[in-house]
């Protein structure tokens, strides 16, 4: 890393610090979203700058080189290579579910401060790394679905009870949404 970035990744590390220290001594219900936002945005990108690349290169070893299954068993159908930009939005709409949902609770419960610093650590330590591993898990054994995965590994009755729980868990999520 060159210094220029280095001072730059410094520099967003600050703004990110920065944006937290006004959120945490804003008194009153009025904090603006904007510092929200930036803390947000500033600590998500230094994640996917560094603990992403982390991830990638010595937990999961990511070969750029190995094909994937769309191009393996393509088929016109279920496997079809599409553009990466597009994948994003698939997966970005796929993972959304209940963010919306659990924020303004958390919020509401313990103030602006601990529920952004909850919402920020579970997205960059638990909630990216389950679904980044999970996609590729899914793709180095042919695009199988995560109760699939579980019955491969686990048995039969592991893998019926995670798809039960998986869709147990959607039914939930789009009923709390028709609210």
């Amino acid at each position: 890393m060159t210094l220029r970035e280095k001072i730059g990744w410094g520099a967003l590390a600050l703004l990110a610090a920065s944006a937290l220290a006004v959120v945490a001594f804003e008194r009153g219900e009025h904090v603006n979203a904007l510092w929200i936002v930036t803390a947000a945005a500033s600590v998500q990108l230094i994640a996917y700058r560094f603990y992403a690349r982390y991830i990638a290169r010595h937990v999961m070893q990511l070969d750029p080189s190995r094909q994937t299954p769309a191009l393996r068993r393509a088929d016109g159908l279920d496997y079809v290579a599409t553009d990466r930009n597009v994948l994003f939005g698939h997966h970005f709409a796929a993972i959304a579910g209940a963010g919306p949902l659990v924020g303004p609770v958390l919020a509401a419960q313990m103030g602006y401060l601990p529920g952004t610093l909850w919402i920020l650590a579970g997205v960059v330590l638990a909630g990216a790394v389950q679904d980044f591993m999970i996609l590729f898990i899914s793709m180095r054994r042919d695009g199988r679905s995560l109760g699939e995965l579980i019955r491969m590994e686990m048995g039969a009755i592991p893998g019926v009870i995670a798809l039960i729980g998986a869709f147990a868990i959607m039914v939930i999520i789009l009923a709390v949404l028709a609210l």
